[in-house]
């Protein structure tokens, strides 16, 4: 979702709840006054870590739990970003990067484990027929570009409203600094899609897995995606699904399996290598040939990379395909997030308050009014999807507050939008959750800071 400055400026009033909140984080707080010395953002080296205060620093984690360099313990529902389903310290992520650490960290050659997770990576994704490693899911939106350009021979771009493809300036589109001449963004709409693809401009549609804003905060149908899909190829265009959050996460074959789609190209980040920094784009066998020079000639994509298939992420990525293999890590996940979602409901509507949570393994809270008690609790209660991003500049404030709340019963959501679920997360953990959420919600009514109804 969008961010604006009003979500990150500092308050002086007094605030029993903000001071409590800084008293039991001594540490952090030293620690936070030194990053403001260091990071421009805050104090923050990311942006979806900037808080206010300041977010708790961390030094340990295992499971579905964190601890602070204070000893304050946390359920983590921020999970590294969303790319931990396995949960924090799987035993067998951290055997398979310790004996890689100690055998040899970058070798500048090829070697076998490339092969052997290149190989997995395709076993599980059936529209990956070749494959390029990338440091990051972002690169490999990048990357996914570029090859859709030579490709075509065309420059411009089309990605959805709202959809998240990384900070790079041509996907990113809105925000300062940013130069996006050749990308128009299109809203759900499959005529105005058709117009905008009919100009035959257009070298690459793309869209994120389940929807815009990690995962699906505002979803998106799987029969949409289907028609898009067949528009862009109609109208000579490289269809591209960014599963940066959702690969390896909604099924085995990501989103697209879940929902049965065949992109021409597929990015992958986050999951693809249990929390080692690591992407991938993979996709059809004559698009992904631009990047062999014998046969893509004057076409040759010249693709390089420090950290492209470097041991520590193939050790990491072997170890993570191997897991993710049965789906039982997804349905873990999915399973308890959905236990969640319901007993999380089932407070909110005995409570009376305008909030609902929706989503699948990433589950999302909407802030404002209700429109509709949705019978599948994996889509938000509204039917005008708009209001998810219009409806957020009025409960910022709510959701600062529930977060800070919440931090203070040991729940660390990710800034109040998303609980990221893992396999490590189980009943305990949600009933925890549940109670906890029911006394910061009730605890805001009683204080007058809880202002959307």
């Amino acid at each position: 979702m969008p961010y604006s400055a009003k979500d990150f400026e500092v308050t002086a009033k007094p605030d029993a709840v903000v001071d409590d909140y800084i008293r039991q984080r001594p540490n952090s707080r030293a620690l936070h006054e030194r990053a403001v010395a260091c990071f421009p953002a805050m104090g923050a080296s990311h942006m979806g870590r900037i808080y206010n205060p300041f977010l708790m620093y961390c030094n340990r984690a295992e499971g579905s739990h964190k601890w602070d360099v204070d000893g304050n313990q946390y359920i983590d529902y921020f999970m590294g970003h969303g790319a931990l389903i396995l949960g924090h310290q799987h035993p067998e992520i951290v055997r398979a990067v310790t004996e890689q650490a100690a055998t040899g960290m970058h070798y500048a050659a090829n070697h076998a484990m490339e092969v052997d997770w290149a190989e997995r990576v395709k076993a599980l994704v059936p529209s990956i027929e070749r494959i390029e490693f990338t440091a990051c899911g972002q690169e490999g939106d990048m990357l996914a570009v570029r090859l859709a350009r030579i490709f075509t021979g065309r420059k411009k771009i089309l990605k959805f409203v709202g959809h998240y493809h990384g900070w790079n300036d041509e996907l990113l589109v809105n925000g300062a600094g940013v130069v996006a001449e050749h990308t128009t963004e299109i809203p759900h709409d499959l005529n105005a899609l058709e117009h905008a693809l009919a100009t035959e401009q257009y070298a690459v549609l793309m869209m994120e897995g389940g929807g815009a804003s990690m995962g699906g905060a505002v979803p998106m149908d799987a029969g949409f995606a289907a028609a898009a899909g067949d528009l862009a190829r109609k109208y000579g265009a490289v269809w591209v699904i960014d599963e940066v959050v959702t690969g390896f996460r909604d099924s085995v074959s990501g989103w697209q399996g879940l929902c049965g789609l065949q992109p021409d190209l597929t990015v992958l980040g986050k999951c693809i290598a249990a929390g080692v920094p690591a992407g991938a784009v993979g996709g059809r066998a004559d698009i992904m040939s631009l990047l062999n020079p014998v046969t893509a000639g004057e076409r040759w994509l010249m693709h390089g990379g420090t950290w492209n298939a470097n041991p520590m992420q193939c050790a990491a990525g072997i170890a993570a395909c191997a897991l993710y293999a049965d789906g039982e890590p997804q349905r873990r996940a999915g399973e308890v997030a959905a236990s969640f979602r319901a007993k999380g409901n089932k407070v909110l509507q005995d409570l009376g308050v305008n909030a609902r949570l929706y989503g699948r393994s990433i589950v999302h809270l909407y802030l404002g009014e209700i429109e509709c008690e949705a019978e599948n609790d994996s889509l938000p209660p509204v039917s005008d999807y708009s209001k998810i991003f219009s409806q957020e500049p009025q409960v910022r404030e709510d959701r600062t507050r529930l977060s800070l709340h919440l931090h203070q019963q040991g729940i660390a959501t990710a800034l109040g939008r998303m609980f990221i679920f893992s396999q490590a997360h189980d009943e305990d953990d949600v009933e925890q959750t549940v109670r906890a959420l029911r006394t910061s919600v009730e605890t805001m009514q009683q204080e007058g800071s809880w202002t959307i109804g």
